[in-house]
């Protein structure tokens, strides 16, 4: 009786041991991806709200920009250089601005990222004349001391407003 507890009991361990191997890919799948959305969102809310410091801060130090539109890439910080107005003018109500990201394909690990998909960036200026840009969009991230930052946006090429309103 003692050797069918015995098996008994490896069997539960064994078990257990497989069900915790099978499933944690599963949660820390769930855990990454709950991470990068908190990136994107912080993303969105610091250029609606016109929080420079924060943008930039959602970049690696190194972080570079592709250009699908000038055919060139660069430093972020080249990139940071021009936006900052932008920034500042949100900031100070010159203009009001919405940025929302929508995402096709996710791969990722614990560390690092490749998400696809695009962004819609709009403003009103003062007399109520709102811009539109919907482009798509590649970025690559790294987790750093417990942070996701982007290392690479690739702005590939310009999209329509249909082709925004069907990715779900």
């Amino acid at each position: 009786m003692n050797k069918f507890k015995a098996l008994n009991s490896v069997k539960r361990i064994i078990g257990s041991l497989l069900f915790c191997c099978l499933t944690f890919p599963v949660f820390a799948n769930e855990k990454t991806l709950a991470e990068l959305d908190a990136a994107w969102a912080e993303m969105e809310r610091a250029v609606m709200s016109g929080d420079f410091i924060a943008y930039q801060a959602a970049y690696h130090e190194d972080a570079v920009l592709v250009s699908g539109f000038s055919n060139t890439s660069y430093p972020i910080a080249t990139a940071m250089k021009r936006w900052k107005q932008g920034f500042e003018d949100t900031k100070a109500g010159k203009v009001t601005v919405s940025l929302e990201f929508k995402l096709s394909k996710r791969f990722h690990d614990e560390t690092t990222a490749h998400e696809s998909g695009m962004f819609r960036y709009a403003t009103i200026d003062s007399n109520g004349k709102e811009d539109v840009f919907i482009a798509h969009l590649d970025a690559l991230f790294v987790k750093k001391s417990g942070k996701w930052l982007m290392m690479m946006e690739f702005q590939k090429s310009k999209a329509s407003a249909d082709e925004w309103a069907a990715l779900k």
